[in-house]
């Protein structure tokens, strides 16, 4: 993260895990269990305007379970239909995946009789949106395993635009900005030619507080749901409706840096995009001890206009955030010990 305003960056990675598959597994299960249709969702045809969603749900499925298995074949193994009777084709000439199995957690989905999404949102650590053109231009969201998201709700979002879903979430200067070059995006997105773009946040944990919510002792950090800063029961999942201060304080300890994966690709079938979003959360006090971090975090938080700073609620915990890095800047700077550029190759 160089120092002034954060940029988002685009390249072509595809799906990644890593060694929290299990942590992420176990809280995606719990999630699924207890909240149900709240958290994974296919919608029907809305007449006239948009089609189901679940003609792309099952090809997600499909989709993903065909790129794992190849891209990870010792945590994924599959059966496949007979290529004579098989219902539809798998990639490269092969007959279609009719079971996978999660090595690493011994679970087995019979992709005839599972529910697409719910199979989906098993098999990786993305959260998935599905969205699917509409007679208007529009892409709408159709079906989705939203299990992880932090701050927003499937049950508010699903069925609607793209452009309704970022205006109802108060996203800054979506409309002065982003709303037509994101509309040109999608509609232009190509087969085979994934994009992928980076976001971040700051979410404040409290480990003592005595959170209401379900899945409390699989989430403490609250992967899922940012219950310190939003409470479980928040009404609109808005981020920047919060309250302003927090009952117990704030700590540096309580904070995190929350960063997103997301990647968007069309799907070679129905024409419909398959947007993921990967979560990775870092404690402050780890980022701290990297050279030339604190300066360049605390350089970028500073940079926010103040739509930006109000969305990601800097004044929850700005104050404290911005004095911790400063005093790791200038311990840093005092030692030597940063970084204020990119290594020469090779490095």
């Amino acid at each position: 993260m160089r120092s002034g305003r954060y940029l988002r960056v685009c390249d072509c990675e595809p799906l990644q895990l890593d060694q929290e598959f299990e942590k992420y597994h176990r809280i995606r299960c719990c999630r699924i269990q207890n909240y149900g249709q709240k958290v994974v969702r296919t919608l029907d045809e809305q007449p006239g305007i948009v089609t189901s969603g679940r003609s792309a749900a099952r090809e997600v499925v499909q989709e993903l379970a065909e790129y794992l298995t190849r891209r990870y074949p010792h945590l994924y193994s599959v059966t496949r239909y007979n290529t004579s009777t098989s219902p539809g084709g798998g990639w490269y000439g092969g007959g279609q995946i009719q079971t996978i199995t999660l090595n690493a957690v011994g679970k087995a989905l019979d992709l005839d009789h599972e529910d697409p999404m719910t199979a989906a949102a098993f098999l990786v650590q993305d959260d998935l949106a599905v969205l699917v053109e509409g007679s208007d231009g529009r892409y709408y969201l159709q079906a989705g395993a939203i299990v992880l998201p932090g701050t927003w709700r499937l049950e508010d979002k699903a069925g609607m635009p793209l452009d309704e879903i970022h205006e109802h979430g108060h996203v800054p200067l979506y409309r002065e900005k982003l709303h037509l070059s994101l509309g040109r995006f999608m509609k232009r997105l190509p087969v085979a030619k994934p994009v992928v773009r980076y976001n971040y946040m700051f979410q404040v944990v409290d480990p003592t507080e005595n959170r209401p919510d379900k899945e409390n002792f699989v989430d403490r950090d609250e992967l899922a749901w940012s219950s310190t800063m939003l409470g479980e029961e928040f009404p609109d999942g808005h981020s920047d409706e919060g309250p302003g201060e927090l009952e117990n304080g704030v700590t540096p300890e309580m904070m995190v840096l929350r960063t997103e994966r997301q990647t968007f690709r069309r799907l070679p079938k129905t024409g419909a995009i398959l947007f993921t979003i990967r979560t990775y959360t870092t404690p402050v006090v780890k980022l701290v001890q990297e050279p030339g971090v604190p300066a360049r975090l605390a350089s970028a938080v500073r940079s926010w206009p103040e739509v930006v700073a109000k969305y990601k609620r800097r004044e929850a915990f700005g104050e404290v955030l911005l004095s911790y890095l400063d005093e790791w800047a200038t311990k840093q700077a005092a030692a030597g010990d940063f970084n204020t550029g990119e290594k020469d190759y090779p490095f």
